[in-house]
């Protein structure tokens, strides 16, 4: 089957009977070519390292997201609105009529925006959706595949540092060139070359062998951000001022707290989107109980001292206590400003900017 007889078929499978379901088929059909022919372009946390925020934000809420997996069904069959068995598809029933911030949208579109298209595999985490570094998990069975992306800069090294296990055998990820390395361990990384500025690093984790890996590589496509964020389960697309009443509803707010701003964490999964808020609210207290002392308002050190010494009765925090340690990190800068003291890692620690 030739390129352009792939094409075609894709979007007559898109759009049976001329229905419309997604608009403009011609410009479908020239992304799908523009990029099929390019080829140019290039556990719940074990341990407690309650001073490693950056490694508590990226493991602890994984065992937490299980909780609300998400089918990712082929692609193809999300635009026909139909997945296997006849049933409608679940990426049609989280996107039809659902009106994505344009934040949203638009930190979709700086994310790689890759899925696989295959029936059975569930979005099982994500975080840093809008930052520069970032990570979606899915899982299948026994099986994980963790995509991680990066700024494009860091593909020397991230290739350099896979080279210890071996050469690279040479791979395609959506008709990208990519890198295949396997461990001593058996697992296996896949890294894509930069695309729009951003490198992808796959790992896989559980029983895979190289046809396993060739399989789904095969079954991998980039989508649109308004597929991409339908995919997602529900409870990641909510609207920020609706999921962060959920969490702060018998938090005390700091003086000058902007529920607005929470549009900055993006779309996560919810025990990342609980770290993101909890974190800017703890930040605020130790502000203002910093200016308090500072300006001798003993008023606003008690308001401050009292606010972080209930954090260990906040049902948000409480609840992200049976999943993983950030609740435990917070804590502990939380009482030593109780105590009257506060290290300067607090900063790091706590996430504050």
């Amino acid at each position: 089957m030739t390129t352009e007889e792939r094409v075609d078929r894709l979007v007559r499978d898109a759009d049976p009977g001329g229905l419309g379901v997604v608009g403009d088929l011609a410009g479908v059909k020239q992304t799908l070519l523009e990029d099929i022919m390019s080829e140019s372009l290039v556990r719940r946390a074990v341990g407690k390292p309650r001073r490693r925020l950056l490694w508590v934000r990226r493991f602890a809420g994984v065992m937490t997201a299980a909780a609300v997996l998400v089918s990712v069904v082929p692609v193809s069959m999300a635009l026909r609105g139909q997945a296997e068995g006849g049933g409608v598809s679940p990426i049609v029933s989280a996107g039809a009529g659902v009106v994505f911030s344009p934040w949203a949208m638009e930190a979709a579109q700086r994310n790689p925006r890759l899925l696989i298209d295959r029936a059975g595999w569930t979005v099982a985490a994500l975080y840093g959706f809008a930052e520069e570094q970032g990570m979606v998990r899915f899982r299948r069975g026994g099986r994980e595949l963790e995509m991680n992306w990066y700024p494009a800069y860091a593909y020397a090294d991230r290739y350099s540092g896979q080279r210890v296990d071996g050469p690279a055998k040479s791979v395609r990820v959506d008709g990208w060139p990519a890198a295949l390395f396997q461990s001593l361990n058996g697992d296996f990384t896949v890294l894509v070359r930069p695309r729009d500025n951003v490198v992808v690093e796959m790992k896989t984790s559980g029983n895979w062998s190289r046809k396993d890996v060739d399989r789904v590589l095969a079954d991998i496509v980039r989508v649109d951000a308004r597929t991409w964020l339908a995919v997602l389960p529900a409870e990641m697309v909510v609207p920020v001022r609706e999921r962060a009443a959920k969490v702060l509803a018998d938090v005390p707010l700091p003086p000058g707290f902007d529920v607005a701003a929470l549009e900055e964490i993006g779309v996560s999964d919810s025990y990342q989107f609980a770290v993101g808020v909890t974190s800017r609210v703890g930040c605020g207290w130790i502000a203002e109980w910093q200016r308090a002392r500072a300006s001798g308002d003993e008023a606003g050190v008690g308001r401050a001292v009292e606010a972080l010494r209930g954090s260990h009765g906040w049902r948000v925090l409480r609840d992200m206590d049976r999943a993983g340690d950030w609740p435990e990190v917070f804590w502990e800068y939380a009482d030593e400003v109780v105590a009257g003291t506060l290290r300067s890692g607090y900063v790091e620690g706590l996430g504050c900017r």
